[in-house]
């Protein structure tokens, strides 16, 4: 199988690179990646060398460069994205170029190849707050910042092409990813990194704000498996089933950093900040997959991940403005 990703040096495009090649023998993956300030190539160490992967520098609204590699691809896995909502309240813009612009140009480009997939990445923040129960795919989108709304309208984007041009689209929606090779302005990391350094940790209001968090390998084999199961024309969330309050989280971090309650700095609450995400992933474990890292364990692993690798965190607080952001 021939993939084409975009954003692969991100987050969870670079994870989902490395759990492609090592589980199969038979996978080629072109990686397309403009490498803006959260893509890195260090991400995907060691994968260089490997004759199933190539990288290529590129922008995902270069519509030529995207008609080419696009032709040559069988499956479009699409992570390129703006994705940090504090800064989509003080730069929106950007937001709307990749978000919108970048998924109209690939899409575009897919239009007349022959992919037998194109998997647009999304999130559970296009559903907005929901205050009890669980947010399925039917829902209504009323996503509350600039960063879900241009997700949103990424998403639909996507699935207009399929309704009318019969592009084999599949829409995916996980919740908060955490794991190694985060960029650290994501909560997770940021506290992390923060106590290591001997600082404190930005709570936000009154920290009873509720995500549900997916380990981002588990979050990788779902991908895989609506790749490869998944109806064109569908959405599927991707749920890890680990509704944790915001305070909850921190003091997690605190008991595996060895702090205590005086390491929390209290800040006021980001605008439009939604209260509760809870996603109902069935319908994704209805094609087989569910999620297996307990969050206890994922929080364990990721924490000792950033105590181990400094070298590769350090470089990025200190050149960046991330230790502004919650």
């Amino acid at each position: 199988m021939k993939i084409l990703v975009t954003g692969g040096c991100g987050f969870i495009g670079s994870n989902f690179i490395h759990y492609m090649l090592y589980k199969y023998d038979d996978v080629k993956i072109v990686n397309l990646d403009n490498l803006t300030y959260s893509g890195n190539p260090d991400n995907l160490k060691g994968i260089p060398g490997d004759p199933r992967y190539s990288f290529i520098k590129g922008d995902i609204c270069d519509k030529d460069l995207v008609r080419t590699l696009v032709k040559g691809a069988e499956v479009l896995v699409n992570f390129a994205a703006e994705t940090h909502v504090d800064r989509s309240i003080k730069y929106p813009e950007g937001f709307l170029r990749s978000n919108v612009q970048g998924v109209q140009t690939l899409l575009e480009s897919a239009k007349d190849a022959r992919l037998t997939k194109f998997i647009q990445i999304g999130t559970d923040e296009v559903y907005g707050s929901v205050s009890s129960g669980f947010s399925k795919e039917a829902d209504p989108l009323k996503p509350n910042s600039p960063y879900s709304a241009t997700k949103a309208a990424g998403d639909l984007l996507a699935l207009s092409y399929h309704s009318t041009y019969g592009l084999p689209v599949v829409v995916t929606r996980s919740s908060n990813n955490y794991g190694p090779r985060q960029y650290p302005e994501k909560v997770i990391p940021l506290f992390v990194t923060r106590l290591i350094a001997g600082g404190k940790v930005p709570l936000y209001g009154d920290g009873m704000n509720v995500r549900d968090w997916i380990y981002v390998a588990d979050n990788c084999e779902a991908i895989d498996v609506v790749i490869r199961k998944g109806s064109p024309g569908e959405i599927y969330n991707i749920g890890g089933e680990n509704q944790t309050t915001n305070l909850e989280l921190t003091n997690g971090i605190l008991e595996l950093m060895g702090k205590g309650g005086e390491s929390i700095e209290r800040v006021a609450d980001r605008p439009g900040h939604d209260r509760r995400y809870a996603l109902d992933p069935s319908k994704t474990k209805a094609l087989g997959w569910k999620p297996e890292t307990a969050f206890k364990e994922g929080l364990k692993k990721t924490v000792q991940w950033y105590k181990e690798h400094p070298e590769w965190w350090k470089p990025l607080v200190e050149k960046a403005e991330i230790i502004k952001w919650g």
